[in-house]
């Protein structure tokens, strides 16, 4: 597709020659119809083309750790940014100059690419795509801005192949750390608030973890394992489908399978006679769950695993300073200083991996996790009196 701006219009016909045809003309960059652009406008360009590309490296790096259609698709968004680029090489002609470096943000997406890749690499440029100024920029084309807005799409395609794959595990994960940094925080400043001694804070932190992990790890595992038996049991019974050849046509009994599942009585009938009639040993009555169901509730076990592992390492960060030795308000200060970089550090994870802000998502989760804690801190402070 070019991206070269449009042609205003084309060269005149000969007027020796009535009825010639009008040729068209060829983009030309204003220096090479004695216009010269402004310095902001060459460092603009300049800026534009050193972007467009860090995004084609980003996009063949990432190839470059792919096989078969996702390759394909990232390869030709890299030929899509190339076109970009020959956009402001035109524009900029002998200005173009040495290569400029691309914007941070960009030049951390392509180091990210080069040695993880993956779907968070993908988010990442989910955003950057979404990101673009070509829509309001007066020397990118109507297509070059269309074509962004579609690479944003595109890319957000290939992250969420990459989310379905792995959000069953990585949910367990997100909410076991989340859970574990909020439940002993809480748990512990409001037994510190209390009056309780330093040993029964710690003490009730390491219990609240470990009770906390085994916990989350069951249910999670109770949970994910219930999700994948409800969808096996939804899978068609392959003795249903080799009973095929010996139904009774004229009764046409499978288009009662087809009503049960949803479909209108003629829309049933038409398509049962089109199963009975094309019938072969491949033939299954009703597709299975497709694989993407079960990628997304992850294995139960996995689930599990990463729900007690992620959860105790979150539980551990505000005990860590009662580990150490701290006592009163600076163990309080010390554990909700660590808590609160974990939440942020957590929130920015979920940010990035659902394509919105890291920092909206970040703030989001401290704000939550904080309140818990300040609430069950003031019931200590209350208990504490009260029982004194």
């Amino acid at each position: 597709m070019p991206t070269t701006p449009e042609p205003h219009s084309g060269v005149p016909a000969d007027p020796a020659r009535p009825g010639a045809p009008e040729v068209p003309s060829t983009p030309v960059p204003p220096t090479a119809v004695g216009h010269r652009p402004s310095p902001q406008e060459v460092r603009r360009w300049r800026r534009f083309l050193a972007d467009e590309r860090a995004e084609a490296a980003v996009y063949r790096d990432l190839a470059s750790r792919r096989t078969g259609e996702e390759r394909d698709i990232l390869l030709a968004l890299a030929e899509a940014e190339r076109r970009h680029e020959q956009h402001w090489l035109d524009l900029l002609g002998e200005d173009a100059g040495r290569p400029l470096r691309g914007d941070w943000r960009t030049r951390t997406l392509g180091w990210l690419a080069r040695r993880f890749g993956g779907v968070f690499v993908l988010a990442l440029a989910q955003r950057a795509e979404a990101r673009s100024t070509y829509a309001t920029d007066a020397d990118a084309t109507p297509r070059m801005a269309a074509d962004e807005r579609i690479h944003e799409e595109v890319v957000r395609g290939l992250a969420t192949r990459g989310r379905n794959r792995m959000s069953g595990t990585f949910r367990a994960a997100v909410f076991g750390a989340n859970d574990g940094l909020v439940s002993n925080l809480a748990l512990i400043l409001g037994i510190g608030a209390s009056g309780a001694s330093n040993s029964t804070v710690l003490l009730s932190g390491l219990a609240g973890l470990l009770a906390g992990a085994l916990s989350m790890g069951a249910g999670e595992y109770v949970s994910v394992r219930s999700q994948r038996e409800l969808l096996d049991a939804s899978t068609p019974s392959p003795q249903a489908s080799a009973a095929l050849p010996d139904l009774d046509v004229d009764a046409n009994e499978l288009a009662l399978v087809y009503r049960a599942r949803g479909m209108a009585p003629a829309e049933a009938e038409e398509h049962a006679a089109d199963v009975l009639a094309t019938y072969t040993q491949q033939t299954v009555i009703a597709p299975p769950p497709g694989i993407d169901e079960h990628e997304t509730h992850g294995t139960a076990m996995g689930a599990a695993v990463s729900s007690f592992l992620f959860f105790a390492s979150g539980a551990l960060i505000p005990v860590v300073p009662y580990l150490l030795g701290m006592t009163g308000f600076l163990a309080v200060g010390v554990a909700a200083l660590l808590v609160g970089i974990a939440l942020l550090a957590t929130g920015a994870t979920v940010g990035l991996l659902s394509g919105t802000s890291p920092l909206t998502r970040a703030l989001r989760q401290i704000a939550i996790g904080f309140g818990a804690a300040a609430a069950t801190y003031a019931l200590g402070l209350v208990f504490g009196a009260t029982v004194g």
